[in-house]
């Protein structure tokens, strides 16, 4: 009987390692942007690498509720120049176990623009959708998100889509820390005009694609370490190129 039981553990284990294998390399093949959507950006693509280091903050309160705050700055040129600050506060509900419901609101600064205003703002009002599940051998996360933009110099509301799933996939050997693949998608909804050019044009707008390891600290903070591509679509905007950026991802997540 022991050696039964032996036996049926090492099987346990090795379908689990096999489920983790598998898993990941699905993620891989699917969520990675694919070449031709690269070759097909047209001769004035560019590209740079960057530096992101968000921190996001969730308290539960009472009755369900929730509230968040995020802090994203980020860095670009080489990591020489700040690019973006982002403040990001929101207001959440917990439908049910796996879904809760967001109202939040967003200041972003844009410095050190390569064309116009080398320096302007955006305010965005958004909601938003998580649903998230814990299988035993993964996690997953899809969040969606509609954005109302307000940004400086721009006529009008632009409205963009975002589509984001996310998969943790722990490490067997190491269960504090998890393989980690993500894929968004941001899609432009209308066309906004501005006195001189074009503002952000109807159809996609940017995707972005992370692989990395996650390491969990506590039940109270973790943390998201890797690589992530982003593919900027500006090939209608005067004076602007397609950007491919390749940047450094450090994101601290905190929970209360």
């Amino acid at each position: 009987m022991p050696m039964e039981r032996i036996g049926a553990g090492q099987r346990h284990r090795h379908a689990v390692h096999m489920v983790w294998i598998v898993t990941l390399w699905v993620l891989i093949v699917l969520g990675a942007p694919p070449v031709q959507a690269y070759t097909e950006l047209g001769p004035n693509t560019k590209s740079d690498f960057r530096l992101w280091t968000p921190v996001y903050l969730t308290v539960k309160l009472p009755a369900s509720f929730l509230a968040y705050m995020e802090v994203n700055p980020r860095f670009a040129d080489d990591v020489t120049n700040i690019d973006q600050l982002l403040l990001r506060p929101a207001i959440g509900y917990q439908l049910t176990e796996h879904v809760s419901i967001w109202q939040g609101y967003a200041w972003v600064g844009n410095y050190n623009q390569p064309t116009g205003p080398r320096f302007f703002e955006e305010n965005r009002i958004y909601q938003q959708v998580n649903y998230l599940h814990k299988f035993s051998h993964l996690k997953f996360l899809s969040r969606t998100r509609l954005e109302e933009r307000w940004i400086e110099h721009a006529d009008g509301t632009a409205v963009r889509f975002r589509q984001m799933f996310r998969v943790d996939v722990p490490i067997p050997p190491a269960p504090t820390w998890a393989v980690v693949v993500y894929d968004e998608v941001f899609v432009n909804l209308n066309t906004v005009g501005t006195i001189t050019s074009k503002g952000p044009e109807a159809g996609l707008d940017q995707n972005r694609f992370f692989l990395g390891i996650n390491k969990t600290f506590s039940q109270h903070v973790n943390v998201d370490l890797g690589y992530q591509n982003q593919m900027i679509n500006n090939r209608k905007l005067e004076g602007n190129a397609n950007l491919i950026n390749h940047m450094l991802l450090l994101q601290l997540w905190i929970n209360l």
